[in-house]
């Protein structure tokens, strides 16, 4: 597996190409062992995994350089590292026996006043879970059950709700909406290491990390229980402890009961949320013991403020739907125009809509408030270019449901908050001459744009397209890039411009020729800069990994500045032997 004896004189020149191919192999092979319950195999393929030196190397790449929190200090302070630090990481990394406490840090949390608490491990700690998580995580993906979709690569928030949509859409449900009350901060330690069963070295240190304590100031506290949000394995490890929950709901429902057929309940879980959806109200109320019950040997509970049993279509306890994932879901009675149809024909007599939550919607005009008030004095310009990203990413949220008219309210509102941002700037002029000083009129319609075409982003601008729910139990580990990499083009939360790169560049970065995975955040590089006379156009564009964006546009600066070193420079920074051919493949596709 170690190809590479010592580590090479500078992070630059590592061979990542060969690195990702090493450690996915090995992942794929834990997968497939786990699948087929050959846990020997999947411990010893764990414990070679860890010890490459491939997988050293991705680990502190993806805390050091990757992930979007790498300048976040834990309690030694250390937040960023130079590539001649990152080597000595990963040259020096091991798991411990005993770790340093998380430094408290405190956010807040969208829609209420309370503020979450995460816990910051150091950059060390960081990278030695980052490398048990490349260990652990093929392993439990091939036992996770397939309607969990929180945390886990290649789900999505977007295929929780598309399961829902098809478990309802031809039959109005009772639904038990639940929330587990603070789960990250108070799962039981001792089921989860029961649970988790793995080799010792890795039990060894997940305890250490669990039992660290926390640095909340200048006061260490305990942690005799509960995951610390904010750290590389918390997500995984959260995922494991409630690993279990819906085989035991539909354990509790067998398929014939006094000689009578019974439905199963379909359990949809994301992280910490889930739904049962079942025909019968005594059905959900079942679900909702069992689920209490079986959460008590983790040391969880049910949040009785957040946890309620509804139906779909018919109004129960003064409510007719739910929320969930900042979505509602409702059945609507409707006429024979619109009246949706069984798969055999009969209609159905309600059609089933999900659309933006009423929560959801205002938030967001309370964000669109609170930026028109941060920016009350800025040029127009610089107002446009911070809503246009929270417009953007919002409906990109919503893109995927019946959201035409919550869009074109939104607008509305929009509009308003606009206009008063507009007067107050100017209070004695006419209210006509406002709107001719900041809107300006294109093919028929007003815009709230600059004179150099400088445009506001409109809501009702984002297409809808339905998503496409990943496929029943499948894994990015399973090897299948061409079904993978075609889904990071569909994704909802894909901006247009990334979707149609991944498209021609076939999923792969155009520097290293490497795949894109699913925690990858593709980040879009002009291929001739901005700065060197080059367009902010299609043809100009190019996909790469974040890692790949540093080493680009460091050469790009090389080359600004002393042009006659860019060849030799480009052969010192380890650029893939295949990368040039791959990227003039991309350009001709773009093309």
């Amino acid at each position: 597996m170690d190809t590479v004896a010592r580590p090479m004189d500078e992070w630059k020149l590592l061979p990542w190409k060969r690195f990702e191919r090493q450690v996915f192999k090995l992942q794929t092979r834990i997968y497939r062992a786990s699948q087929r319950g050959d846990v020997k195999t999947v411990h010893r393929l764990q414990k070679l995994l860890m010890q490459s030196w491939a997988a050293r190397c991705l680990a502190v790449r993806r805390v050091t350089q990757d992930n979007r929190g790498k300048q976040t200090a834990g309690v030694d302070g250390v937040k960023n590292l130079a590539p001649a630090r990152r080597l000595t990481l990963a040259r020096d990394l091991c798991l411990p026996r005993k770790a340093p406490p998380t430094r408290r840090v405190w956010i807040p949390k969208p829609g209420t006043p309370e503020r979450r608490p995460l816990g910051i491990p150091t950059m060390a700690d960081r990278a030695a879970q980052a490398l048990v998580k490349l260990a652990l995580e093929p392993e439990w993906e091939a036992r996770f059950e397939p309607n969990s979709y929180g945390f886990r690569p290649g789900r999505s928030c977007h295929d929780a709700i598309e399961a829902i949509f098809n478990a309802v859409a031809t039959k109005a449900k009772y639904v038990l909406d639940a929330d587990i009350a603070k789960c990250f901060d108070r799962i039981n330690h001792s089921a989860l290491l029961q649970k988790l069963h793995t080799f010792p070295t890795v039990r060894r240190a997940v305890r250490a990390w669990l039992v660290a304590g926390v640095m909340d100031g200048p006061e260490l506290y305990p942690t005799p229980e509960g995951t610390p949000q904010g750290g590389v394995l918390s997500p995984l490890l959260a995922n494991i402890a409630l690993h279990g929950l819906e085989t035991a709901i539909q354990a509790a429902f067998p398929y014939r009961h006094h000689g009578r057929e019974r439905w199963k309940p379909l359990v949809i879980r994301y992280a910490d949320d889930f739904v049962v959806l079942h025909p019968d109200s005594s059905g959900v109320e079942r679900a909702q013991q069992v689920a209490t019950e079986w959460l008590r040997g983790m040391g969880l509970e049910l949040k009785p403020s957040k946890t309620r049993i509804g139906h779909t279509l018919l109004e129960h306890e003064g409510n007719v739907g739910f929320d969930f994932l900042g979505f509602h879901v409702r059945q609507y009675p409707v006429g024979k125009t619109h009246m949706a149809k069984a798969t055999t024909g009969v209609p159905l007599g309600f059609k089933t809509l999900i659309k933006p939550s009423k929560t959801a919607l205002q938030r967001h005009r309370d964000a669109l408030t609170a930026e028109l008030q941060r920016h009350r004095q800025a040029p127009q310009a610089a107002l446009i270019g911070h809503l246009n990203p929270l417009i953007r990413g919002w409906t990109a949220y919503y893109s995927t449901v019946t959201s035409k008219a919550s869009f074109s309210k939104l607008d509305e509102v929009t509009y308003q908050k606009l206009r008063a941002w507009a007067k107050r700037r100017h209070p004695k002029k006419p209210m006509g001459w406002v709107v001719r000083r900041y809107w300006r009129l294109d093919l028929g319609r007003w815009d709230f744009a600059t004179k150099d075409g400088v445009r506001l982003r409109k809501h009702d601008h984002t297409p809808i397209r339905r998503h496409v729910k990943v496929e029943g139990t499948k894994s990015p580990f399973d090897g299948d890039w061409a079904y993978w990499s075609t889904r990071l083009g569909r994704h909802p939360q894909v901006p247009t411009r990334v979707a149609r790169l991944l498209k021609a560049q076939r999923g792969r970065c155009a520097r290293c020729g490497l795949f894109f995975k699913d925690e990858d955040v593709p980040e879009v590089d002009h291929i001739v800069p901005r700065s060197q006379g080059g367009r902010d156009a299609h043809s100009n564009w190019q996909l790469l990994h974040g890692h790949c964006h540093d080493v680009k546009t460091a050469v790009d600066r090389i080359r600004q500045t002393r042009p006659s070193e860019v060849p030799v420079t480009r052969a010192k920074i380890g650029r893939d032997e295949e990368a040039p051919r791959i990227a003039a493949e991309n350009r001709r596709g773009a093309g």
